[in-house]
Parts: C-alpha cells; sequence; structure tokens
C-alpha cells in the first residue's frame, strides 16, 4: 500500500502544480489582452471593465489556490509517510471528482487508496 501512496502523493505534487501553471498562463493571457479589450471598448464599458478585471483574477486565484497548494501540501506530506496527508487527499479527492475527467480520475483512485490503507494498516515499526 505504501507504493500506492507514494503514487498518489507525485500525483497530487503533480496535479497542484500544473493548477498553478495554468492559473499564471491565465492571468499573463488576460493581461496581454486586457488592453486589446479596452482599446475597442466603449468609454462608459472601460470602467465597468476595469472594476471586473481585477475582482475575477482575485477570485480565480484564490479558487486556485485554494485547492492548488493543499494538493502540493497533501502531496509531500504522502511522501513523507505523514498520518495526516491522507486524510487532506481524501478531501480534495472528493473535491477532484467533480473535475473530469483526470480530476474524477485522481479523486476515485484516492478513495481507493485511503478505502485501502484504512481497511489492511500498515503494521506499526
Amino acid at each position: 500500500m505504501d507504493s500506492h501512496k507514494r503514487i498518489l502523493g507525485i500525483l497530487y505534487i503533480i496535479s497542484g502544480s500544473l493548477q498553478i501553471m495554468a492559473w499564471l498562463i491565465l492571468m499573463a493571457f488576460f493581461g496581454v489582452l486586457l488592453p486589446f479589450i479596452l482599446e475597442r471598448a466603449d468609454p462608459e464599458d472601460i470602467e465597468v471593465i476595469r472594476w471586473i478585471f481585477p475582482f475575477v483574477r482575485i477570485l480565480i486565484a484564490v479558487f486556485v489556490l485554494m485547492f492548488a497548494i493543499p494538493s502540493i501540501i497533501g502531496g509531500v506530506g504522502l511522501l513523507n509517510k505523514k498520518k495526516w496527508a491522507l486524510t487532506l487527499v481524501l478531501i480534495l479527492g472528493c473535491f477532484k471528482l467533480f473535475s473530469f475527467p483526470i480530476g474524477t480520475a485522481l479523486g476515485i483512485y484516492t478513495i481507493w487508496v485511503y478505502i485501502e490503507s484504512t481497511r489492511n494498516p500498515a503494521p506499526a515499526a
């Protein structure tokens, strides 16, 4: 079961890192796109765009980082064989079930690893 926990830890580190990289790319894309949008917008629409864009940027950042940072922390915890890490990734795995198809597969694998590790606990060293 330790090998599955190790694989799960690596997958969660990769998942969190990819979420952060995708967020950075998206923010860079919108940062480049915003001047073109403002150039073509009506003068009265410019104020609305300048108010909404930072709000949406912060909302997306909070949402992504709320799941990406705990994924990386949980993955590192699993690699270091911390007891709390499996519970953390189980909670994150339940949220990942809604992210079809890769998140769903990762969520199902997380639940399976959790069930198997509680069914067959490792002997105390």
